[in-house]
């Protein structure tokens, strides 16, 4: 049998016996499409509940439902596409793909059925199911780097099962096991995604400026010792910040933690990268995280609203740096060269107008509060669908260059 001579839709050019599907060929594929499928659904679900009021009666709430899958959902299908994209490049290992890739796909869309509030499943199972993916998830990457013996890299795995844990407080409230599981598991959960992008930004941002500008003789400038505080810092107000109660000793931890990020941030020099939309998004991305960590300890120090800091580090830090990464990613793995289209542009630009309308609306007068809501949702939805137009057919075409993945 000969190898099909055009890109047959659906399936990847190679060998006639390798018929699987080029959404499941790696990692990023499923996971990259259905974070942006589930970023822009679920805003726009979100805000139809805010303008209709329309919600089931039950245990969960809107706006615990609302916190829990742009966590679940969104944060955690980019964060999937990611670790399953990048471990076999640490380990040297192949990607899952194929079965096992469209079986892990498959429990992450069964847990966002389970959950989805006219599912009708029955809330012991919806959690069941729903609890599945990240340990499922964890198997799937605990066999390369352990073989690997990449140690430094397996502490993704401790992350991962935090993130179990923090799930699990959270339907433990919904099930009525504990009073008051809903705000520890949401905090602890996106303190675990802030630990992850502290980590994986202090290795790609200083690596893709380097490259990106390196010719053009820029340095990358990093301190050990602003490492070791960015690290230590944040991995303490993560530890702590879910189940100490607010005042100013957190406060004043978020502030450090806030210098820490800034200061290691000004030795990327970002400013340089103006002229690459594609390296520039990155850097704003993590401006986001300093930002979102002095509101936040505003809001012990000070008391202005916790909203302000929340929606700074997830519609602000953790969205952008998703999407500059999810649309990088998705042109480098795809044999594709590394610059950003006027649609993508136009999403970063689009998301960063979101998240300051929706960072700043609770510090809005009571009148403006809804305007803001509504322009910041809109502004979402418009991002992330461009995404969507711009990406989709990469992530469900072959790669250009015809070489496997």
């Amino acid at each position: 049998m000969t190898a099909p001579t055009t890109s047959s839709p659906g399936f990847a050019a190679g060998p006639a016996r390798d018929r699987t599907p080029v959404l499941f060929r790696y990692g990023f594929r499923p996971f990259f499409l259905l974070s942006g499928i589930a970023a822009c659904g679920l805003i726009a679900a979100w805000v139809a509940v805010l303008i209709t009021g329309a919600w089931p009666a039950g245990p969960v709430g809107a706006a615990a439902w609302h916190g829990h899958e742009m966590l679940f959902g969104t944060i955690v299908a980019a964060v999937a596409g990611f670790l399953l994209t990048a471990v076999p490049s640490w380990t040297g290992t192949t990607a899952l793909s194929g079965a096992p890739l469209a079986g892990l796909t498959v429990l992450w869309l069964a847990g966002r059925f389970a959950v989805f509030p006219w599912s009708g499943v029955p809330q012991p199972l919806a959690a069941l199911v729903d609890l599945a993916f990240l340990p499922a998830l964890g198997v799937a990457l605990a066999r390369p780097l352990l073989a690997a013996g990449k140690l430094r890299n397996s502490a993704f795995l401790v992350l991962l099962a935090l993130l179990t844990l923090a799930n699990l407080l959270i339907h433990l409230e919904w099930l009525g096991v504990v009073a008051d599981g809903i705000q520890p598991g949401v905090t602890l959960g996106l303190g675990i995604v802030l630990m992850m992008v502290t980590v994986i930004g202090g290795r790609i941002l200083p690596a893709f400026t380097r490259n990106g500008l390196g010719a053009q003789g820029h340095r990358v400038r990093s301190w050990p010792w602003v490492e070791r505080v960015v690290l230590a810092s944040t991995l303490l107000l993560v530890l702590a910040e879910p189940f100490v109660p607010g005042g100013a000793a957190l406060g004043l931890l978020m502030l450090a933690a806030a210098l820490a990020h800034a200061v290691r941030l000004a030795g990327w020099q970002g400013w340089r990268a103006w002229r690459s939309p594609i390296l520039w998004v990155l850097h704003l991305g993590y401006l986001w995280i300093p930002a979102g960590l002095t509101l936040k300890a505003l809001h012990h120090l000070a008391d202005i609203p916790a909203a302000a800091g929340l929606h700074a580090l997830t519609a602000g830090a953790f969205a952008t740096l998703i999407l500059a990464v999810m649309s990088r990613a998705s042109l480098g793995h795809t044999g594709r060269p590394l610059v950003a289209s006027s649609v993508t542009v136009a999403a970063y630009l689009l998301l960063t107008v979101a998240a300051l309308a929706r960072t700043a609306s609770p510090l809005l007068p009571v009148e403006w509060l809804w305007p803001a809501l509504q322009g910041a949702g809109l502004a979402w939805v418009a991002a992330f669908a461009l995404y969507l137009v711009a990406y989709a057919p990469v992530l469900l075409r072959p790669r250009a260059d015809g070489r496997p993945g």
